[in-house]
């Protein structure tokens, strides 16, 4: 039974008692997709199953998820078209459905629980899709990719962000079957499967056909979050033993010209764009030019502790235990991306400084004879601090640390002072070139006219403000000098002398920054209007200002559900169907502790309530005075205890909580029972103190490798 490369783009759902069919209208002679139930077991049938009833029609099969009670299967329901690049329509995910295999479901907190966690996870994390080109993979490796592979083959693993939940299909498509109960194994390639596997992609994608000089062309910005270590703000920093970092993030920013496939219409169902050129003008070549940057977090183990406080407590471990997992990280780096030039704008002064320290230690450990300099200015001793190989003799001595002074360089919105950074950088730029390719039509692939050697590596703290701002300049540069190559733009000439594509490129790129930052810190990028307008305004910074406290009350409070979103969604935790079992979402934390917040709230209200009440003109007011000062000592008394034990009040990960997280939770509960007045409070309720509430730790935990 022969296989399609190209997903189905239209395929009708079929439901029934017994199963569930798939079939695509548009291809009546494939074969039917056909997903028992309750077992969950997949089998190919050749033409209709009679008996089912026509459901609906979806944009894609996003996986099949087994939960504490139950699989489902995960449709993609509403797709909103993108734009073209090259011909080929790009997909936003905006609705999916769960189909449950049992035909009565079974109503559990957890499971329900479950069901929100990626609900909300789906709803709120871009996620993006084509029927006939991987948007994950870059231009660069797409070129190398073998076409006679179907589409999920070629796709980036890393970026492939629903590879967990499409594992069962991949297993049955490869004849493997997997040792989750209810799947058999079956013998022999299903390659009739392989249109009902469709790659998404997480991340942020721009595509907007503008032209520059009265030149037509298409811009492109592409950023891919890694699914490897995908986590939020203070819930995942640093490495993992395996060497996935967190908040990977790879921008691809390309420019297209002589394609004039723009519009947001569909294909025609079951064309193949793979051999045929849309729009394109005849007699001239369409041009493809992009440039790759990455960023991650410092490659060490460390870790960020929430504690209530507004900077969280700093934690990094001694830089030689994460020698072997930084070896894996940089190992592939380098067989991905080439030279790595690693851009570090982490503070030199304070907190921060741990963490530039152990970074620099381990670039030492890594490269051979590392040589350093550095460079100083008036605003900072340390402006420029670079380490570096003196040999090519090993892997590794591929790597080019920068340290740039990003705080005290660019402190009073001086952002024009970054360009010392691009003076540094600008020898490698030059050397490791950018991506160029020719549409070959006939053949389905690029040629390559030029490829890229290396990659900037940029983080901070968090990867987000001031690497955005160091991406968008190495952005703009890369652009103008790929533009003056190809004759568009002349020598001296830039990009921001047009001032309407400067305005475009600008918005582009704060609206990238502020997807990056959702998707890692829950809120909008800071500094984006100095970004879109060049300037600081009011208006942006009271909009700053709301971030920084939203991100504090999000990090605080609501990043436990969505690190368990992430968890879920990926296969980072594999729920255990312990029926009859301690539920894993109850608060088992002591009574005592529970009701502080409540009693904080009581103790407002009637200190409200006292304020605003309407005494007689003479009545006696010491009564109420000393009611507002008893709620006042009451409800101080709780906001203090509350700041002093915060980590009891943190809202952590239930599935796959830290374990530096687990460590502070219950040390701090152990000082409030040793407190001779509040123990007593404590220690009644022994059973349910620190290891109930945690004793999901170690049930139904894996790591996808």
């Amino acid at each position: 039974m022969g296989g399609t490369l190209l997903p189905f783009r239209d395929i009708n759902v079929h439901a029934s008692a017994s199963h569930y069919a798939f079939t695509s209208p548009s291809t009546p002679s494939a074969p039917t997709l056909v997903v028992e139930r309750p077992s969950g077991d997949l089998r190919l049938n050749d033409g209709a199953l009679l008996g089912a009833k026509r459901v609906s029609s979806i944009a894609g099969i996003l996986g099949i998820i087994k939960l504490k009670l139950d699989k489902y299967i995960i449709v993609i329901t509403k797709a909103q078209p993108m734009g073209r690049m090259k011909g080929h329509m790009v997909y936003k995910v905006i609705a999916t459905e769960f189909l449950p295999l049992r035909e009565r479901p079974l109503h559990d907190p957890d499971e329900d629980t479950y069901h929100g966690l990626l609900k909300t996870l789906l709803k709120t994390g871009p996620m993006y899709f084509s029927y006939s080109f991987d948007i994950t993979n870059s231009f660069q490796r797409q070129a190398q990719a073998d076409l006679s592979e179907p589409l999920w083959k070629r796709a980036d693993d890393r970026f492939f962000w629903n590879r967990f939940i499409q594992t069962e299909m991949i297993d049955f498509r490869n004849g493997g079957g997997s040792s989750a109960p209810g799947l058999r194994r079956h013998a022999g390639q299903q390659p009739g499967v392989d249109a009902f596997i469709l790659p998404v992609m997480f991340g942020m994608m721009r595509i907007t056909n503008t032209r520059i000089k009265s030149t037509p062309l298409t811009f492109v910005l592409i950023t891919r979050r890694s699914r490897h270590r995908a986590g939020t703000r203070y819930l995942s920093r640093g490495i993992d033993d395996q060497g996935h970092v967190s908040n990977f993030n790879e921008t691809e920013q390309i420019v297209i010209l002589n394609d004039t496939s723009g519009g947001l219409g569909g294909f025609a169902g079951g064309e193949s764009m793979q051999n045929r050129r849309i729009g394109a003008n005849e007699g001239q070549e369409v041009q493809v030019m992009s440039y790759v940057q990455t960023r991650g977090s410092v490659p060490v183990y460390w870790a960020e502790v929430n504690t209530l406080r507004y900077v969280p407590e700093l934690q990094v471990r001694s830089v030689e235990t994460a020698v072997d997992a930084t070896r894996k990280h940089f190992d592939e780096q380098i067989r991905l991306y080439g030279d790595n030039y690693l851009v570090n704008l982490v503070n030199q002064k304070g907190r921060e400084r741990r963490v530039k320290e152990a970074y620099e230690q381990m670039v030492r450990i890594l490269v051979t004879s590392p040589s350093e300099s550095q460079q100083a200015d008036q605003l900072s001793s340390e402006k420029l601090h670079m380490v570096e190989s003196t040999s090519r003799s090993q892997r590794f001595d591929r790597l080019h640390y920068i340290y740039f002074d990003f705080h005290n360089e660019t402190k009073g919105l001086k952002w024009h002072r970054a360009l010392i950074l691009l003076d540094q950088l600008k020898p490698g730029l030059m050397q490791g070139q950018y991506f160029r390719g020719v549409d070959m039509p006939t053949q389905g692939q690029i040629e390559v006219r030029n490829q890229q050697t290396a990659v900037v590596r940029t983080n901070c703290m968090d990867c987000l403000d001031r690497t955005n701002v160091v991406q968008t300049m190495l952005g703009r540069w890369a652009l103008t000098r790929q533009l003056i190559d190809l004759g568009v733009l002349q020598s001296g000439e830039s990009v921001d002398d047009d001032a309407a594509f400067q305005n475009l490129f600008r918005n582009v790129w704060a609206d990238n920054a502020d997807v990056v930052s959702k998707s890692y810190s829950g809120t909008g990028a800071l500094k984006t209007d100095f970004t879109r307008t060049g300037q600081r305004t009011r208006a942006g910074m009271l909009q700053d200002f709301n971030n920084s406290i939203t991100r504090y009350l999000r990090n605080n409070f609501a990043d436990g559900p969505r690190q368990d979103g992430f968890d879920l969604f990926l296969g980072a935790y594999l729920p255990s169907a312990n029926i009859g079992g301690p539920l894993l979402f109850v608060d088992r934390r002591p009574i005592f502790i529970q009701s502080i917040p409540y009693i904080l709230a009581a103790s407002c209200f009637m200190i409200l309530i006292a304020t605003l009440t309407r005494r007689l003109p003479n009545s006696t007011t010491w009564p109420l005075r000393i009611f507002i000062v008893l709620w006042f000592m009451i409800g101080s008394w709780c906001l203090r205890f509350i700041y002093t034990h915060g980590m009891l009040y943190v809202n952590w990960p239930k599935l796959n909580t830290p374990r530096w997280a687990t460590d502070g939770y219950q040390e701090t509960m152990g000082s409030v029972r040793k407190d001779k007045l509040l123990g007593q409070f404590v220690t009644r309720h022994e059973r349910g103190v620190s290891n109930a509430r945690l004793s999901h730790l170690e049930e139904g935990k894996k790591r996808i490798q």
